[in-house]
């Protein structure tokens, strides 16, 4: 089987992965959302410290990164919270899409931060993105549109976080990083988790460790997806994990997007898709220069 191939495949599995991890934390019902977040933590920290371990990289990073290395841990930390929320009171494939807006939040801060360029497509597939991005929040004066937003602002919390990434990308190891934001996560819930945690039943503590080992399962799946091949050439396939929530929130629950969110949907796919292609197609023009 070809790299290229594999890391399709990998990026595929992870979609699936990351969906029934949304789909678990359906599942474990009304138990509090820091205590969600907090077991799919612990699972991804004793994970990221066995990669530490196995790959002998520094635990914390170096002195001159910790800002950087906090700022990604907050960011995430904060875009996990939103996204679960956004899971428990949405149909799965529309908070999985809402947090898939992460790409379109990276190129905004990237640009204001990092001072890379935006080409001349970003700018009206950016305003596309977030037009779509409106179909599925249906803007309105209630609190009902308070989770639509929520996973608006995971995507927004995801983005800044990828984009602290990209910063830090030669800097420090990747499983430096993953270790860092699982710890900054576990320790940052603990307190809220003391103040109101709930004993799980033995079906909850088994979803609840569920979204630890999927979400610890989709994250590997991705690093993998990226060892045999550039981001590049196998981003796009990390929308599938819209395709595979779709699939799973229909099977367990009947969920059906309406009509609004599923053009919204479609509209910031095939933004993502053109958008990568281009870049491409760019990029190859460049290469034909140089050479």
């Amino acid at each position: 089987m070809k790299d290229k191939t594999k890391a399709i495949l990998f990026m595929i599995f992870s979609g699936f992965a990351f969906g029934f991890m949304g789909a678990t934390v359906k599942l474990s019902g009304n138990i509090p959302v820091f205590e969600k977040v907090f077991f799919r933590n612990l699972v991804s920290l004793l994970v990221a410290f066995y990669m530490i371990k196995k790959s002998k990289v520094s635990i914390f990073g170096k002195m001159e990164n910790q800002k950087f290395l906090m700022l990604r841990s907050i960011m995430g930390l904060l875009g996990v919270f939103a996204n679960f929320y956004a899971i428990n009171h949405l149909v799965l494939a529309d908070s999985t899409m809402l947090n898939k807006l992460s790409p379109f939040f990276v190129t905004i801060f990237a640009f204001i931060f990092l001072k890379e360029k935006l080409s001349k497509i970003q700018i009206p597939a950016l305003i596309l993105a977030f037009s779509g991005a409106l179909l599925i929040i249906k803007p309105q004066f209630s609190l009902e549109v308070l989770p639509a937003l929520s996973g608006a602002f995971s995507g927004m919390c995801a983005g800044a976080a990828y984009t602290v990434i990209r910063y830090l990308k030669g800097k420090e190891e990747p499983a430096t990083i993953i270790f860092y934001f699982s710890l900054v996560s576990v320790l940052g819930t603990i307190p809220f988790l003391l103040l109101n945690f709930q004993v799980p039943s033995n079906y909850q503590l088994l979803y609840l460790l569920g979204t630890g080992v999927f979400a610890a399962l989709g994250q590997f799946m991705i690093t993998l997806a990226y060892k045999y091949a550039p981001a590049s050439e196998v981003s796009i396939y990390n929308y599938f994990s819209v395709i595979s929530s779709g699939i799973i929130g229909f099977i367990l629950w009947g969920e059906i997007p309406d009509l609004k969110s599923i053009s919204g949907a479609v509209i910031i796919t095939l933004v993502a898709v053109f958008s990568f292609f281009y870049i491409k197609k760019e990029e190859s023009k460049v290469l034909k220069t140089s050479v």
